[in-house]
């Protein structure tokens, strides 16, 4: 999970940030900026436990999802499913544990997320197992339509990839422009694996994996193991593209998937300066900027104009034009763009929201510290508290996943629902349109 680039460029970087208030002056009775309210939370289970989370974006299916895994004592391999019809009192539906608990090593249900096909909706819980009776595990697929009668979740198929053994650190779902529902995931190989997962959901499991965007060769990596770390996808409108964003050995790729079976590398951000492994890569809207995270302390988040690349004057950028982070000692993680918002779950920060309505000078603009205690713990430095965000679009909730914590939900003042076209933007997110 850690990276031991050059601490000095992530300083030159962080010159260009504007920082939040330092961390000394985030107490328990003062946790948090005064635009931003805590609506409800609750505990889940043993310290480090929690991962990444997903909401339902329909308000009339008021649910969240919660990946469960040990990172670093015993703690549930699973998923729990959380009713948020109340945010101001979240309750646990259902916590499913994966079979013979103690037989699992290491980690266990990691990224989750949602989809909607046929009338139905499905939950697919990722896993990460090195070694035991599930190292081959990749995925479970939930058919959650039910809800919220837990007794009426039911298990769909199970993604096997035991030509890879260690199952999906991250996963994306996507609605390509041909109207199929795609599951991209991490493997441990120089390449994204891409599962249709409507053909799942009807019972192809076996026709399912349709496609795989590889990882560009890397001069001088051939004695490291190559792959992706993290995935997203979009569709641009403007060239009528299907695009795949993916952090990784190396840095950040980005792909045309118009056609899955065939990729075409479109651009690439190599050689950047304290990178050599990229994780989270999220585009705006439009396509034009990128917030890109690397996993080690220090790190700020780095911000980076693609036009030159997109107007085909060059197709590798080295060079950030801007970084943000909450404070410099620490790390922060996954992240959700809302143009020109970014909803941050930043480890021991908390939940951190800046501005990039200028992005050459990114600005905090709200935050709640979820985690308040021990900052390391030896061989994980700063990797504990906000794990996992995210935002329903329809109403602006916000929910946060911390590891030790537990799962949060919060509204922001002046944020109560976002579409794009209020921001002069496309209508685009991480939020698929099911039913367009």
């Amino acid at each position: 999970m850690r990276n031991r680039s050059s601490l000095c460029v992530a300083a030159t970087l962080l010159a260009c940030s504007l920082v939040a208030p330092a961390r000394a002056q985030w107490t328990p009775l003062d946790r948090g900026s005064d635009n931003l309210k805590v609506l409800g939370h609750i505990q889940l289970g043993p310290r480090m436990s929690v991962t990444d989370m997903e909401l339902e974006q329909e308000t009339s299916r008021p649910f969240a999802y919660v990946g469960r895994a040990s990172i670093l004592e015993e703690g549930p391999k699973g998923m729990d499913i959380i009713d948020i019809s109340d945010p101001a009192k979240p309750k646990v539906l259902l916590e499913w544990r994966l079979e013979d608990q103690d037989l699992h090593l290491n980690r266990g249900g990691m990224d989750v997320k949602y989809f909607k096909w046929k009338g139905k909706y499905y939950v697919v819980q990722s896993f990460e197992f090195s070694q035991g009776p599930d190292a081959d595990l990749g995925a479970i697929v939930f058919d959650v339509t039910g809800l919220p009668d837990p007794g009426k979740v039911k298990e769909v198929a199970r993604i096997r990839i035991p030509d890879y053994p260690g199952g999906f650190h991250n996963i994306f779902i996507y609605k390509h422009s041909n109207g199929r529902p795609l599951l991209l995931t991490t493997v441990r190989s120089g390449k994204a694996h891409v599962y249709d997962l409507g053909l799942i959901a009807d019972g192809k499991l076996d026709d399912a994996l349709v496609g795989e965007v590889p990882l560009p060769e890397i001069p001088g990596e051939s004695n490291r193991r190559t792959s992706y770390h993290d995935l997203y996808a979009a569709w641009h409108p403007d060239t009528q593209e299907d695009r795949f964003y993916g952090g990784g050995t190396g840095g950040y790729y980005i792909y045309d998937i118009s056609d899955i079976k065939n990729p075409q590398l479109r651009i690439t951000l190599t050689g950047v300066a304290g990178v050599d492994w990229g994780h989270t890569f999220t585009p705006s809207p439009d396509g034009r900027y990128a917030v890109a995270e690397v996993e080690y302390q220090y790190a700020p988040l780095r911000i980076f104009d693609l036009k030159p690349a997109l107007d085909g004057k060059q197709q590798n950028i080295r060079q950030p034009i801007s970084a943000w982070t909450a404070d410099w000692k620490n790390l922060v993680h996954n992240h959700e763009v809302r143009w020109p918002y970014v909803f941050v779950s930043g480890y021991l920060d908390g939940l951190q929201i800046f501005s990039l309505e200028d992005p050459l000078n990114p600005k905090t603009v709200g935050y709640y510290d979820t985690y308040i205690g021990p900052p390391t713990y030896e061989w994980i430095d700063v990797i504990n508290g906000a794990f996992g965000v995210d935002v329903r679009n329809a109403d602006g909730l916000i929910a946060v996943s911390d590891m030790t914590t537990g799962f949060w939900t919060f509204r922001m003042d002046g944020f109560s629902s976002w579409n794009g076209s209020d921001y002069g933007v496309p209508d685009i997110s991480s939020v698929q349109k099911w039913d367009k």
